[in-house]
Parts: structure tokens; sequence; C-alpha cells
């Protein structure tokens, strides 16, 4: 059963990454991260087959919904759909959301990457449930990301009525540098999965968040 989506979720938004992985599995840290409050977690995996991605995604699924955090698919929504995840992120050269969401059908959750107002708009109108927009710091993950600034944030959370999560380099260090922006939450990759504990990173990366997004 796909968990109803709700923009609170998107609060502290959790990108796995298996370059930090060695002194616990990728496994064993998206469970500390879920103890330490993040709200949603994406699995991404660029170099595993389809076959081995969904038996990963399994477990994982199984994890999130002890937690009640839903479960994100990067890129690929067959996998998203066949491992019972409860939906799928995808950039803009990746398949077209009104096509996904045809197959997927309403309660599957579909985030969209947008880097401008036009891009927000036309992912709202094919149906995402959700926007991830940055890069708003250079990211030590996607090296050659498109930067965007603070105000062509807000311009572009202004623009649309589906909630938008900050997604590229944010740490705790620039995290406040997004206040007033209109973001429901930000996607953090290294700030989380490079720590050295996971959970108590998490517990500090949600306290700022919270007073991010509600202030």
């Amino acid at each position: 059963m796909n968990m109803k989506f709700d923009s609170r979720q998107l609060l502290l938004y959790a990108v796995t990454d298996r370059a930090w992985t060695g002194r616990q599995t990728l496994y064993e840290q998206i469970e500390s991260a879920l103890q330490g409050g993040a709200t949603m977690i994406q699995l991404r995996e660029k170099n595993l087959s389809d076959e081995d991605f969904i038996r990963e995604a399994v477990q994982v699924k199984a994890l999130c919904s002890r937690y009640n955090v839903p479960l994100i698919i990067n890129d690929r929504p067959v996998v998203a759909l066949k491992s019972g995840a409860d939906g799928v992120h995808v950039g803009i050269e990746d398949q077209p959301v009104e096509e996904i969401r045809r197959a997927a059908g309403k309660g599957f959750i579909i985030g969209a990457t947008a880097k401008t107002v036009e891009q927000a708009q036309k992912a709202q109108a094919a149906g995402a449930d959700y926007l991830g927009v940055g890069a708003v710091f250079p990211s030590p993950t996607k090296k050659n990301a498109i930067r965007i600034t603070a105000g062509q944030l807000r311009e572009i959370c202004a623009s649309v009525s589906i909630p938008a999560v900050a997604i590229g380099g944010i740490s705790k260090q620039n995290m406040p540098e997004l206040m007033g922006t209109g973001i429901h939450g930000v996607a953090v990759v290294s700030a989380v999965f490079s720590a050295g504990d996971i959970k108590a990173a998490c517990k500090e990366l949600r306290e700022m968040a919270e007073t991010i997004v509600l202030s």
C-alpha cells in the first residue's frame, strides 16, 4: 500500500549515495537516517541493473514502512512500480511525468526536477506532486550541476502550488541561506551519508530544516 503524499514529508529528504558505505552497509546507513528523523528517502542507484535495484528497493521499502516514511526511487519508474516503492523522482531528461502518471495512477508520488519557472509549471501541469529545485549550492555529488540562486528558487516556489524541495550541496553551514525562499524541505546527500554519525547529523539537519521551512 503506497503512502499518501503530504508536503511535510519533504522536510528532510535524504538521497542515498554508495560513496560512503564501508563501516555501514547502505541499508544500515538508511536506518540510521530514519532514526535521526529523515522524513523521506530517495534510493539512487546509477549502476545497478533493474533486477538488482528492485531487489534492494523491496528491502528498503520494508524498512521505510516501519518508520512510516515514503520511499522514492531515483530515475527508474519501472523499478519503483515493481518494488512497491511509494514513488519516483525524475530529471528533465528522464521519462515524462504525464507518461508515468498514466501508468502509475493517482496514489503514486511523482517528483520532478525543475531549474526554471517554465519547467516547474510544466511539471505541475503534467501531474507532479512535488519539485526538486537546484542545484542551490555547488554539489560534491554532481560537479556539473547548473546552479540556481536563492532569488530564482523563490521565484520557482512562488510560480506553482505544488511544494518544492531544494537540492544541491546543502549543509548545516549554508542551509540558513535558504530561509524565506518558500521551500517545503531540503534534499541532502553528503550532509547525511558522509557523516561519521548519520543519526546525529539527521537530528541536527531536521531541526534546522524545521526552522527554515516554518520561518
